[in-house]
């Protein structure tokens, strides 16, 4: 049995808990958010690779998913947009679906460069199933749908399982073009303002990062400013190279060794290595 004086202490704490973990302007964020986001997650990836995602019971249509996966859409959306009608959120979802189709055409191609770039890839399936990259990619390429849609927060919950999952970390904010691979794909970041080319090769531990913060006059980071570099087209960038920047452009076939670090701009064409500071 309790004593009084801890009845008393149980009767209070709930109060003061909830004053001091209370999240400002969160408000219409309802329990099991992070849950329900992955779960519309599983649902389109589901839809899109049912023989990769799918279970191995009696799987609904591909229709019934799409449709499931709308319905959530809109429940989050009424959850981190509050002041969107009906209508809008409706005009969301259908946005969001219809760009799935490309989202399916662009990752072919990262699973192309997956297999056309790894000689121990002996299958795209096996490279679908087996992958952290395809894992990783796959996830950020729907995320960055709902990203370019401007909604808030679901996206980075949706890549931050990604990372989770395999150690990648790209924020959903990349632009990052077609037929995109990382091999071996363990702790590789990719930020917010970073483009990526077209027949881009990241090996792990890469580094696409900010240099340094802009602050303002309270010594806050500024937000929603260049701070990540470019890689052009058909760029290989090698295990733990670092680069840095919003000002950095790594050029159209270069080739960036490992263990880099590199806060400068790079012609097209050229061959970067570390020297071991010699």
């Amino acid at each position: 049995m309790l004593s009084d004086t801890a009845k008393s202490i149980l009767d209070t704490l709930p109060a003061t808990l909830a004053a001091q973990t209370a999240l400002p302007g969160e408000g219409h964020i309802r329990p099991g958010f992070r849950a329900r986001t992955l779960r519309l997650l599983s649902l389109v990836r589901c839809a899109m690779y049912p023989k990769i995602f799918g279970s191995d019971t009696a799987m609904p249509t591909t229709r019934e998913l799409l449709s499931e996966a709308a319905e959530r859409l809109s429940e989050l959306l009424g959850e981190v947009l509050p002041s969107l009608s009906d209508e809008q959120r409706e005009q969301i979802c259908m946005h969001f679906l219809q760009a799935l189709p490309h989202v399916a055409m662009i990752l072919r191609t990262d699973v192309r460069a997956a297999y056309d770039g790894d000689p121990a890839a002996r299958s795209e399936e096996e490279i679908m199933l087996t992958y952290p990259a395809f894992e990783a990619i796959s996830i950020f390429r729907i995320a960055h749908v709902l990203f370019e849609l401007h909604v808030p927060l679901l996206p980075r919950v949706m890549t931050e399982y990604a990372h989770r999952l395999t150690g990648v970390d790209i924020h959903p904010g990349a632009k990052i073009g077609p037929y995109f691979f990382i091999d071996h794909a363990t702790g590789v970041v990719v930020g917010e303002t970073c483009t990526i080319g077209e027949h881009v090769k990241l090996y792990q531990g890469v580094t696409l990062g900010a240099k340094s913060f802009e602050t303002d006059e309270n010594g806050n980071p500024v937000k929603g400013i260049k701070r990540h570099p470019d890689i052009g087209n058909h760029v290989v960038i090698y295990a733990n190279a670092t680069i840095l920047g919003g000002n950095t452009v790594i050029g159209d076939h270069c080739v960036i060794g490992g263990n880099v670090w590199l806060t400068h701009s790079v012609p097209p064409g050229q061959k970067i290595y570390y020297t071991g500071g010699q």
